[in-house]
């Protein structure tokens, strides 16, 4: 028998099929408390590394044998020892290449709608990051790029189509974004609050300076709804008057939070405006798409993550909570913990910082940390 290896892109496949595969997850419990892969039904179990090294505990036996394995850790070197021993017991077991670090920059595509134009959903599941490419013509935009733009670039020529614009809906603070770069490879514009770009000399259009967006041969109305509370430049993007693009500021589960500035109660108060000024006259039906997500009960039965704006509302209770003062305190009193780096994202996704690829892969390395939770999901 022997160890095979499978990548990132393979390990979702697999899970997508909702076949037999069982994941084991080699690092502490501390580490996979805190990020792990999420499955719909794919069991995932922790065994540390150190439980497969005593031999006389026997910890192999706990696994089932029925299946097969799915060993992972931080970067494949500790799954491929522990799946040296279970083969060598008999065991059916397969390592994640590059472990959690692969995973992490894993892209998925979702269509979201095929109606003579075309939104799609771009999930970079291992950090629950979203982006999204709406393709009209030959013509496409992309909101919310992350920092491996062949991603991108991939399925512009899939798309057969060339990108000419490049949003970001706010100064991201958990990765790093891609949208400069992906500018500059590709010749598209980028658009960016300038509120959100204070000092920087990073070439970009000034998104607040225009009410809309055409493209294509179908008109693909994109306009531009101010959503301040999580960064005070945050936009979102309404397409076609029915799905919006809404960043950070609301996701299915929850909201922005309104912290990571220094400034929780007053930009909490600015999110109280955008969720009773804002987002009021948009209508229950409309389909929210956020940047980020936090659990697999966030995924629609067509898989891509969304639900509809009344939905969302009923859910969350500090949607539905209008007196100013306890809508402050529940936003601001559930940001939980920090991203980690986020100071240096900012300032690299500004253009005040620079950095290789393996730094920006370890500024990157963990979970999303930019939604606050408020809703039963």
């Amino acid at each position: 028998m022997t160890v095979n290896i499978i990548n990132a892109k393979q390990m979702h496949e697999w899970m997508e099929k909702q076949d037999d595969l069982c994941l084991v997850d080699v690092r502490s419990h501390q580490d996979f408390d805190n990020w792990k892969v999420l499955t719909k039904s794919t069991p995932l179990v922790c065994i540390p590394y150190d439980d497969f090294q005593d031999e006389e505990r026997e910890t192999w036996k706990s696994l089932p044998s029925d299946r097969p394995l799915g060993i992972i850790c931080y970067r494949g070197r500790s799954a491929r020892e522990v799946a040296e021993k279970l083969d060598a017991k008999g065991l059916d077991v397969y390592v994640l290449d590059g472990g959690m670090q692969e995973w992490s920059q894993f892209y998925h595509p979702v269509t979201v709608v095929e109606d003579g134009w075309k939104l799609i959903q771009i999930q970079r599941l291992g950090k629950g990051c979203l982006s999204y490419m709406i393709v009209s013509g030959v013509e496409a935009m992309v909101v919310d790029p992350g920092r491996h733009i062949e991603t991108y670039l991939e399925l512009a020529a899939q798309e057969g189509v060339r990108i000419t614009s490049i949003m970001d809906t706010h100064l991201h603070a958990d990765h790093i974004s891609g949208a400069v770069e992906l500018a500059e490879k590709t010749g598209a514009r980028y658009l960016i609050s300038s509120q959100e770009m204070q000092g920087s000399t990073l070439p970009y259009v000034p998104v607040e300076s225009m009410d809309s967006i055409k493209m294509g041969d179908v008109q693909v109305k994109v306009l531009l709804v101010p959503t301040p509370g999580h960064t005070p430049g945050s936009v979102s993007f309404l397409v076609n008057d029915r799905y919006l693009l809404s960043g950070d500021t609301v996701f299915v589960g929850g909201l922005g939070r309104p912290d990571l500035g220094g400034q929780a109660r007053a930009w909490a108060q600015k999110l109280y405006e955008t969720v009773f000024n804002g987002l009021a006259k948009l209508p229950d039906d409309t389909i929210v798409l956020p940047t980020h997500f936090s659990s697999v009960e966030e995924f629609s039965a067509s898989g891509y993550v969304g639900a509809d704006l009344g939905t969302i509302r009923a859910n969350n209770e500090v949607m539905r909570t209008e007196d100013l003062e306890l809508f402050t305190e529940m936003v601001a009193g559930r940001v939980g913990a920090t991203p980690p780096n986020y100071t240096e994202i900012v300032e690299l996704n500004r253009g005040h910082l620079t950095a290789d690829a393996d730094k920006k892969l370890e500024l990157e390395f963990g979970p999303n940390r930019c939604a606050a939770k408020h809703s039963n999901l």
